[in-house]
């Protein structure tokens, strides 16, 4: 039995760990919000759409320009300067294409889920900081739209909302390609969301708050990319996997599933699940730069200037590292393979997810230390350090012993079987039969070996 107290004893543990460094940060920043007047939400919610809605039309052109030059071609360049409009063109022929309606969907569900794709990849946007404090048409607000003391959850329940409108379109469609899309889609994201959730437990400990402004504030010294770079990595990985990206498309595998929970889907419908897979790919680069690279402070040596950080330059600065993480979005596009779907959970659950609760073990023991100065914090860190390679190095080898085993395994079961297996000769045309391919009255004919003269040939 655990004891109340003892429950007690943990919860003053991890405020403890966590209380140095809020209140060395200082709690006034989330006192400026809630003070806007009415018009300066309504701006700020509406220029947020805005900005979502252009970006999704230039991500667009964007992944299929670069993927193009990756791929030796040139991508769209027709339609507008450079092609920009290519998208906008492309969304038009979307709306104007026969909104198909299947026999056989559940036509309340199967019109909602793109509704719940779209909505929560929109409301996201609400505690993601653009720039700090500026002067706004005359009011001194910051540039973000509300923030809250458990902001970033905020933000990982919203995200897990999206999750039903791909289960739920595929499972309303009444196809059996859209139900395995679907099923697929849950198991992947709940195997993920586990390891990106354990993956900032070491930002909050060290930013001392769940604040996505408070979290920005925390790295003007060293970003957490650095500072914490398995958690980084960890949270890479983790969001690759969210968004449905490859090499972790698997709810959407064409090659499997023509188009996954997607398939039964035409027009609007269809543009709005595109429209909620883009806008989630701008969200995962947001939070990676909002979580670990400083959000909206510029990087060095930029940050050397006194006003870098000051007005509306950090909305560039914040824009050009959320941009970089798009385009390594569509490198990973352009070049990986996709995954077979036992290694996509393999990968989550035998790795991520025990290197994660080590990585937490590893900086609440060194965020305890460093309260408590009568240990040495470098022999502690050498030493945490050398746990984490071994640890690292178990698993990998602990997955090529069992892979080698299971190859060793699979050839003695093909030993066995090759003399039974009717097509073991290749597929698709099995072995001649014993005695030759025809038999009885219509065995094969022969001829005498006379042969003509060569003239009358």
């Amino acid at each position: 039995m655990i004891s109340t107290g003892s429950i007690t004893g943990m919860g003053d543990s991890i405020t403890g760990l966590m209380l140095p460094l809020a209140a060395a940060d200082g709690g006034e920043r989330l006192a400026d919000f809630g003070q806007d007047p009415w018009w300066v939400v309504l701006v700020k919610a509406l220029l947020i759409f805005v900005i979502l809605v252009l970006a999704t039309l230039f991500n667009i052109w964007f992944l299929r320009r670069v993927m193009g030059r990756m791929q030796h071609r040139i991508g769209p360049n027709v339609n507008g300067p450079a092609g920009l409009l290519q998208t906008l063109a492309d969304g038009v022929k979307l709306a104007l294409k026969e909104d198909l309606n299947v026999k056989a969907a559940d036509k309340v569900v199967f019109f909602l889920a793109p509704v719940l794709m779209v909505i929560p990849a929109f409301v996201t946007w609400s505690v993601i900081p653009f720039g700090p404090v500026v002067n706004f048409f005359g009011v001194q607000t910051p540039l973000q739209l509300t923030d809250m003391p458990v902001g970033v959850l905020f933000v990982l329940a919203i995200a897990s909302i999206s999750v039903y409108g791909l289960v739920l379109g595929g499972w309303s469609s009444g196809s059996t390609y859209s139900l395995l899309g679907g099923i697929r889609s849950s198991a992947q994201m709940i195997s993920y969301e586990v390891p990106m959730g354990l993956s900032l437990v070491a930002v909050f400990l060290y930013a001392g708050s769940m604040s996505t402004s408070e979290i920005v504030a925390a790295q003007s010294d060293l970003w957490f990319a650095i500072a914490l770079l398995p958690s980084f990595l960890i949270f890479f990985i983790s969001v690759v996997g969210e968004t449905n990206n490859i090499p972790f498309d698997l709810p959407e595998a064409e090659g499997e599933l023509v188009g996954g929970y997607m398939t039964e889907y035409s027009s609007l419908k269809f543009a709005l699940f595109f429209l909620a897979e883009f806008i989630n790919k701008v969200t995962a680069a947001a939070l990676i730069v909002t979580l670990f690279l400083g959000g909206w402070r510029a990087p060095w040596p930029i940050s050397l200037w006194e006003g870098a950080n000051q007005g509306y330059w950090p909305v560039l600065w914040f824009f050009a590292k959320v941009y970089l993480f798009v385009f390594i979005f569509a490198w990973l596009m352009g070049t990986l393979p996709r995954t077979r779907y036992d290694q996509l959970m393999d990968f989550g659950w035998k790795f991520l997810i025990p290197v994660s609760l080590v990585w937490i073990v590893a900086v609440a023991t060194v965020r305890a230390v460093r309260l408590d100065e009568s240990v040495d914090t470098g022999t502690l860190m050498i030493g945490l350090a050398a746990v984490f390679v071994v640890l690292i190095g178990g698993l990998f080898l602990y997955d090529l012993v069992s892979g080698r085993r299971k190859s060793e395994a699979e050839a003695e079961e093909e030993k066995e079987t090759a003399a039974t297996d009717a097509f073991a000769g290749g597929f698709p045309v099995p072995p001649m039969p014993q005695g030759g391919a025809v038999q009885g009255r219509a065995a094969p004919l022969t001829f005498s070996s006379s042969t003509r003269p060569a003239e009358e040939m």
